[in-house]
């Protein structure tokens, strides 16, 4: 039951743009004990339907610049290459480090950053 619970809740973060990762990872490793490379794994896989659903509302309702989308696209596509294959030669416990770091960094970040105006 647990792991429904925590696939529902990240499918509501990655429907809001807020990333379900940021739940998904650590809940895998700290709740379910799933090693760190393994949660990054199922992460990612998982994030295929989530984002699937959540790209064809977005486009429905317009929210999609195309043209953006592309170009942010390939350099995306370069770096994930970049950062799975640096991730595979991390260990476990230097990773987690590093995502929590990131992880508290960004939350630092989102508290401090000032709210933009919408156009």
């Amino acid at each position: 039951m647990l792991i429904y619970l925590i696939g529902f809740f990240m499918g509501i973060l990655s429907g809001l743009a807020m990333g379900g990762g940021t739940l998904l990872v650590p809940a895998l490793v700290i709740l379910m004990n799933i090693p760190q490379h393994t949660a990054q794994g199922i992460c990612l896989a998982a994030f295929i339907p989530t984002a699937l659903v959540a790209v064809i509302t977005r486009l429905k309702q317009k929210n999609v610049k195309l043209k953006l989308t592309l170009y942010l696209s390939i350099g995306a596509l370069l770096g994930a290459f970049l950062g799975a294959t640096l991730a595979n030669h991390v260990d476990a416990p230097l990773l987690r480090k590093i995502f929590g770091v990131f992880l508290v960094l960004m939350g630092v970040y989102e508290f401090f950053s000032k709210p933009r105006q919408e156009n």
